[in-house]
């Protein structure tokens, strides 16, 4: 992979860094359950289909209290796509040479009163440049205040950039995480952008608030829950909605198809299956 350059650098270097903040808010909330459960790392590296080094990242598990499996990846790579998929890809069609960076985030709970929730934002490089992500909440049980919350924070977020960001972004991520064999969404949604370029000094300052604003969010919503007693009926229910959320992952998120056809590490790429679902 060749050097990466200043812009490049510098998300990267974020997405780093946001993974270091989001991992230690989860293991203090850990802490304040009673668990000494932390995150496990491990690295990996990508070889290109050419045969060159082809960047990598590192996976982040934990597995707690409070968190029954949450997984924080960072990556950094580059090279070729193959064949056809270039095509569908923003700016490769041409030219099929990448770069893409990001944070990957999914967090299944061990109390169904506490939402999951995926977080992902991404900068790519094709003949293009462009940011990538949201975040959206999933609740086996929806509480109204925590979703207005979530969609409050990352409204604000929005706003502090374009007001037209919040609406747009909103119907993306309700068109997005949607399941149509089931004919439901997989959640309360939130915000989902992609092909954002042009300006990227703005864009990237965009991408940092929605990290920011999550890091905000969620760890309150997960607070609020946390204690909230929960019978046998309503973690069959949960693993029950677990089963839909894997179903999407499977058949339609965009991230796992990319991560499988540039030969990501595979833990890492499935890392967003919850660690018990069910089907009935």
């Amino acid at each position: 992979m060749l050097p990466l350059d200043e812009q490049q650098s510098a998300a990267r270097a974020w997405f780093e860094s946001l993974r270091d903040r989001i991992c230690a808010e989860f293991e203090a909330i850990e802490k304040e359950a009673g668990s000494d459960a932390a995150f496990s790392y491990t690295p990996w590296d990508r070889t290109d289909p050419s045969g060159e080094p082809g960047g990598g990242g590192v996976r982040g598990v934990m597995k707690g209290r409070v968190f029954e499996k949450v997984g924080v990846n960072v990556s950094t790579v580059g090279g070729t796509f193959e064949g056809d998929f270039a095509k569908t890809i923003h700016g490769a069609g041409e030219d099929p040479r990448f770069f893409a960076t990001g944070i990957s985030l999914v967090a299944h709970m061990a109390n169904p009163h506490v939402p999951a929730v995926h977080m992902n934002t991404r900068f790519l490089v094709t003949t293009k440049r462009w940011f990538g992500g949201g975040a959206d909440l999933n609740p086996p049980i929806p509480y109204e205040e925590d979703t207005a919350d979530f969609h409050a924070r990352l409204k604000t977020a929005c706003d502090a950039h374009d007001p037209g960001h919040y609406p747009r972004f909103k119907k993306w991520a309700d068109d997005y995480f949607y399941i149509p064999h089931r004919k439901m969404h997989r959640g309360v949604g939130g915000i989902f952008y992609d092909h954002l370029e042009g300006d990227f000094d703005a864009n990237f300052a965009f991408t940092q608030d929605v990290g920011r604003g999550f890091l905000d969010i969620f760890p309150t919503i997960v607070r609020r829950r946390m204690h909230i007693p929960f019978t046998e009926a309503e973690k069959a229910a949960q693993l029950v909605w677990r089963g839909r959320y894997a179903e999407f992952n499977l058949v339609y998120d965009r991230g796992t198809l990319f991560g499988l056809k540039t030969g990501g590490n595979i833990d890492a790429i499935l890392m967003s299956l919850p660690p018990l679902a069910a089907w009935d």
